[in-house]
């Protein structure tokens, strides 16, 4: 399917968001704003390059949009194979999952009283135009995987911070945990500030 790419989608959506935290609003409030940005920025799928939205055979993709300068947060798009899986994981920053294409089942989890992890509750199945909020504080431990076995599925995700540099955990249902830093799938940024030919219409 061809997509035609519009990036002022992205570039308004940036925007809005740094607008969002000028004034340092509460967690709940940034979850809240910032879910209906991004909710209106996966409504319309014109505007992820094909570059940041290629599967990989050996595992997920994880293509870095945009920081901002002062890593408040981070745009990024998850590019899930047939079938692939993230392990159970943390994020320790608070975290918005919007679906853009296909469909994901994250299940989250929770520590039982001997230290393990338990599912908790059913996976919720994100599909197009649904967004997912995370934060610490309300227990941010999940797992996430593509719901089809047979094609591929893209999730924008918004973090409180430059999540490719955050030390963060995977955990085994035991409990037991491995810190990690998870980095980017890619080496360049989508440009979305060149204005020139909207300008050069005008």
């Amino acid at each position: 399917m061809l997509r035609s790419h519009n990036p002022g989608r992205l570039r308004d959506f940036v925007t809005a968001f740094a607008a969002l935290l000028e004034n340092k609003p509460p967690q709940a409030q940034v979850l809240h704003d910032g879910g209906a940005l991004l909710q209106q920025l996966i409504a319309v799928d014109d505007w992820l390059p094909d570059a940041y939205a290629q599967p990989q055979p050996e595992r997920y993709q994880q293509y870095l949009l945009h920081a901002d300068s002062a890593e408040r947060f981070s745009i990024v798009s998850f590019v899930w194979g047939p079938g692939q899986t993230t392990p159970i994981h943390d994020h320790t920053v608070w975290g918005l999952i919007g679906m853009l294409r296909g469909a994901e089942y994250a299940q989250s989890y929770r520590r039982c009283a001997g230290g393990g992890l338990q599912a908790e509750g059913a996976a919720l199945k994100l599909t197009p135009g649904t967004v997912e909020t995370l934060s610490p504080e309300a227990g941010d431990i999940h797992q996430v995987r593509n719901a089809f076995a047979d094609s591929v599925s893209i999730s924008i995700h918004v973090y409180g911070a430059n999540i490719g540099a955050v030390q963060r955990s995977v955990y085994a249902e035991d409990g037991s945990s491995k810190a990690f830093i998870s980095g980017y799938s890619n080496t360049h940024l989508p440009n979305i500030w060149d204005r020139s030919s909207e300008l050069k219409k005008t």
